[in-house]
């Protein structure tokens, strides 16, 4: 298989490069500084090193162009003062249009998930307000998503612990998991994030995710 990963220098993104080329993927991998992947100890047959601007739609459409699936790690600031998640995210979704590539799984923020059958988390009362930018930001990416028409998975974490995958998390769709701890590590939500990429369980769902 051959996989897209964007973001893939950030904490998750790098450990999906890392797992993805421990099954033996090819791994094409895309940032700004992306020169950390590819330094003497990283160096793999199956790794490409992609560096580009994800706000450039060439840069991005060649990166997808002859792949299976993507997955996409964008972040960004907390404040709102940019805009990588979601124009990160429709640039990736109209790529993937163009070339023919119809796997994607994405990942976003709890706020988006669904509080109960009328509302999300961010617009409960008790949502924090210092998260309500990035929150904003993930749900106009989640809706890029809708609006694709791809086979798309977004996966919306709580806290994100900078840690090797344990194996040890559950999910739940669309809602957030019982039990919630509000945790994760970044390795297990890499472990999810590809192992979803073939197990096709979430497609055209947002995924709550917590450490057990």
């Amino acid at each position: 298989m051959i996989i897209t990963v964007f973001g893939a220098t950030g904490q998750v993104g790098k450990r999906v490069v890392t797992q993805a080329l421990g099954k033996g993927y090819t791994v094409k991998a895309f940032g700004r500084n992306i020169d950390n992947l590819i330094d003497k100890e990283n160096r793999h047959n199956n790794l490409i090193a992609i560096k580009g601007y994800v706000f450039d739609a060439t840069e991005v459409f060649n990166a997808i162009k002859g792949s299976d699936a993507i997955i996409s790690t964008l972040g960004g600031s907390f404040d709102g003062s940019d805009r990588t998640r979601s124009l990160g995210l429709k640039n990736i979704t109209h790529g993937m249009t163009t070339a023919g590539v119809k796997r994607i799984v994405a990942l976003g923020g709890m706020g988006v998930l669904n509080a109960n059958e009328k509302s999300l988390i961010i617009d409960s009362p008790e949502y924090p307000q210092m998260f309500f930018p990035v929150g904003k930001e993930h749900q106009q990416a989640f809706h890029n998503l809708e609006a694709s028409g791809l086979d798309w998975t977004f996966v919306c974490p709580p806290d994100i612990l900078d840690e090797d995958a344990t194996g040890k998390y559950i999910t739940n769709a669309d809602y957030p998991p019982t039990p919630n701890f509000y945790k994760i590590a970044a390795g297990d939500l890499a472990l999810f994030m590809l192992n979803e990429i073939v197990a096709n369980q979430f497609i055209h769902h947002r995924v709550g995710i917590s450490k057990l």
